[in-house]
């Protein structure tokens, strides 16, 4: 059970109106479930919508049912909820141009309407980051003082944050850091519709779902009507719905998450941040930053994509300033939506020297991320080595500065402790004895790893 309380809970639609949208829009849905899946119960193609059977689901089915497009195969009881469904053949037909038109089926979708509603209220302003808390999510990190106190404003601000400096002194860890450490739970859709087109918005490898709660009357486990057991002879119960941590039903078609952080690094194109459109399937993913709503968009190593870093900030200025983002269907069709993004840039090029002062203006919070001091080196140096079960040991250590950096003219950087001691135990793995800050072994860590 999640200790995150069920705020904003969506309540299931009690009637077709409620869901906002039509009997007709609805009863496609279903058509194609039957169509995708081979027979299926009313219950079951209720659980595959996320729709309540009772006067929302039935209501499609019995439309269906008018029009001669499906039929009743027997059933598993007593009541409509477990009467089998199969097509005819001109529902098979309708079918198959509705698949034709695009392939979505699943988890009906939410109105933009419902979920511009939802992102406005689960906004995480106002949520005001400590810095006790702050020092508590970054205590795994070396950081110092300075960075601290700069870092907390930014985040309490909702605003961009623009981290910059040179490559090793953990502007990403810091980043995914404060992803991780946003507080509370939101709801996203499963699907969103737009001018009659099909956005998907919950994705599993983005977002991590909160499982809810089943309440001890529940369906018993394997018999819960998901579209793998259309196939077993076993008799189908009705479905309970389920229920949240405070035991309250809700609209299943929205996802309870953590609040998401989405990273993008030297890949992103100006095109991941548009609609995506797939001509096979022929409906469209969400782009990353509405994925990323109600959390964190990363975008890490910025200057480093095929696309310039001024193109890339400018796609930022609108949304960053008014809190809207605007997205265009492949039919023309122009929509807003809501943006409740922390945006983090990660950079180890000088600021100046990507994009005009302009830009940078707009970019509210920049927050130099600094070469480690020599206090600094040697916590990081000695954490790192305790992580690896290998004491560490002075004299070692102040011959790898002496050696490596002092006499070299080389800087400090906060990966460099990390990165010598995983070649110091990959060497005396090697020659088989236990790794050990040696003055033999470190001189042969530091001589595979720094490039003379």
């Amino acid at each position: 059970m999640s200790s995150y309380p069920a705020r904003n809970l969506p309540p299931p639609p009690r009637s077709t109106a409620e869901t906002g949208l039509s009997v007709d829009f609805i009863a496609d849905l279903a058509l194609k479930t039957i169509y995708v899946h081979g027979m299926s119960s009313g219950q079951e193609i209720a659980s595959a919508l996320k729709l309540p059977f009772a006067n929302v689901t039935s209501s499609s089915l019995d439309l269906l049912r008018r029009q001669h497009l499906i039929e009743v195969s027997g059933g598993t009881g007593v009541g409509e909820a477990l009467f089998r469904f199969v097509l005819s053949t001109i529902g098979r037909k309708r079918a198959q141009e509705l698949m034709e038109q695009n392939q979505y089926e699943g988890p009906a979708p939410v109105t933009l309407a419902a979920y511009t509603a939802m992102v406005q209220a689960q906004a995480h302003t106002g949520e005001i980051v400590t810095r006790d808390t702050l020092k508590q999510s970054l205590s795994h990190l070396v950081l110092s003082d300075t960075i601290i106190d700069q870092l907390g404003p930014a985040l309490n601000s909702g605003r961009s944050l623009f981290l910059y400096g040179s490559t090793g002194n953990g502007k990403t860890s810091i980043a995914l850091a404060i992803g991780s450490m946003l507080p509370g739970a939101i709801w996203i859709p499963h699907a969103v519709t737009v001018d009659g087109q099909m956005i998907k918005v919950y994705d599993e490898l983005h977002h991590r779902a909160i499982a809810a709660a089943t309440n001890e009357n529940d369906a018993p486990p394997g018999r819960m009507g998901l579209l793998r057991h259309l196939n077993s002879e076993t008799t189908v119960h009705p479905i309970a719905p389920v229920a949240t941590p405070m035991g309250e039903r809700y609209d299943q078609r929205w996802v309870r998450i953590h609040r998401p952080l989405i990273v993008s690094g030297g890949e992103l194109t100006l095109k991941d941040l548009a609609l995506v459109f797939d001509p096979t399937t022929q409906y469209y993913q969400a782009p990353q930053q509405m994925k990323a709503n109600g959390g964190v968009f990363l975008v890490d190593d910025l200057g480093r994509q095929r696309v310039s870093p001024r193109d890339i900030l400018n796609r930022w200025i609108v949304p960053l300033e008014k809190h809207v983002d605007y997205l265009t269907l492949a039919t023309g069709y122009k929509f807003d939506i809501p943006f409740d993004v922390l945006i983090l840039f990660a950079t180890n090029l000088k600021p100046e020297e990507m994009v005009d002062e302009a830009i940078l203006r707009r970019l509210r919070h920049k927050i130099q991320v600094a070469n480690p001091t020599w206090d600094e080196f040697r916590e990081i140096f000695t954490r790192e080595a305790a992580k690896h079960n290998i004491p560490f040991a002075d004299a070692s250590f102040q011959t790898i500065v002496t050696d490596y950096y002092t006499k070299r003219q080389r800087v400090p950087r906060g990966v460099h402790p990390r990165d010598i001691l995983d070649e110091l135990v990959e060497i005396a793995h090697f020659q088989n004895i236990p790794p050990s800050m040696s003055q033999e072994l470190v001189q042969l860590a530091c001589q595979s790893y720094f490039l003379e």
